[in-house]
């Protein structure tokens, strides 16, 4: 929904009454992602999307309906063999809608800054903004509002979205937060490569090297931001959260070695280095001489990338945001066709 918050603050300033349809979860080959959200307005436009097509029309009727009643509405489509004429996902998946009135805490939301909405799902209303330092409404109650302001401003931290029971209370928790970073060490053609990937995944991309003749933005345009500064220095006083990705591509000792003490101390979310297994070996016993503890050393992801016999920067790009893709997803790696169960995996959906 936060993709929309432009066009919705607009609406509201205007004083146009709206509802607004988001994804809380999905089962199977879903074609929207949780947090996917269709608006329409009391005059008929709509903007946004919760399926692709599929079931829009569908959505767009209960946001009609929301709008008329008052009433929030949740419901779930999914494809049926039985009525080949019935709304439904065409992909196979099945996806769970929550429609909502118009929410006027929306125009407290600054856009680009970190937020994260908590809506009470069922017959009680109530919803409430958290921001890393206050929050906005309320769920009825000043013990529930405690507890859902904490839960909710930790799924802000992580950046996470998706559906929440705290108290006996089930919730939708959508956080809005600024793109992950991507920190790339070392300005080399590897990076060059890996910038592009990284960018084309939603990450804030900076290459770092200590050389002023290579770390030029000419190098890197696709970089946000080329740094010359020793790596270690920069990492010191860079902000990292979990959803950091840090990326050590210099595989030179005087280099690496002081970079990854820091890193490896961080809770960056991802932590590769490059070089062969030999150069692993020697980085590794450094390391070890430097202080680190086993559980740290642990963390390293060295060689980089995952086995794909990649040989070219683009390959190795390749390699290396897959194994990001699968250390955040929790999954193996395997071709698909070797393994069982649900093609798609998410981390957005959190139980207590």
């Amino acid at each position: 929904m936060f993709d929309l918050l432009e066009e919705l603050a607009a609406w509201a300033a205007a004083g146009r009454r709206f509802a607004v349809a988001s994804v809380v979860s999905t089962t199977g080959s879903a074609p929207r992602q949780v947090g996917a959200a269709l608006a329409v307005s009391e005059d008929g436009e709509a903007i946004g999307s919760v399926s692709g097509g599929c079931v829009e029309g569908a959505v767009y009727e209960l946001c009609l309906e929301v709008l008329s009643t008052g009433v929030p509405v949740r419901q779930t489509f999914g494809y049926s063999d039985d009525d080949a004429f019935a709304v439904g996902l065409t992909c196979g998946g099945i996806i769970e809608v929550l429609v909502w009135p118009g929410l006027r805490l929306l125009q407290s939301v600054r856009p680009g800054e970190p937020v994260a909405l908590a809506r009470r799902l069922g017959p009680a209303a109530g919803a409430v903004l958290v921001w890393p330092d206050r929050h906005e409404g309320t769920m009825g109650d000043a013990g529930l509002d405690a507890v859902v302001v904490a839960e909710t401003r930790a799924m802000l931290e992580a950046g996470t979205t998706g559906l929440r029971e705290i108290c006996d209370v089930e919730l939708f928790v959508e956080s809005h937060a600024p793109p992950p970073r991507m920190l790339i060490f070392g300005a080399i053609d590897f990076a060059a490569a890996l910038t592009k990937a990284g960018r084309l995944l939603g990450y804030h991309v900076t290459v770092c090297d200590a050389r002023p003749v290579f770390a030029t933005r000419r190098r890197f345009p696709d970089a946000h931001e080329v740094v010359v500064e020793w790596p270690h220095r920069y990492l010191s006083r860079t902000e990292v959260d979990s959803r950091t990705v840090v990326a050590v591509l210099t595989h030179d000792a005087k280099f690496d070695v002081p970079l990854l003490e820091v890193a490896l101390r961080t809770n960056a979310g991802y932590v590769g280095a490059m070089g062969s297994r030999r150069t692993h070996e020697d980085r590794t016993r450094r390391l070890r001489e430097a202080g680190l503890t086993e559980e740290e050393l642990g963390r390293l992801r060295s060689p980089i990338g995952l086995d794909l016999g990649a040989r070219t920067p683009e390959e190795t790009a390749v390699s290396i945001v897959a194994e990001i893709i699968a250390t955040r997803r929790g999954a193996g790696g395997r071709p698909l066709s070797e393994t069982d169960g649900p093609i798609h995996r998410s981390l957005a959906i959190q139980r207590s």
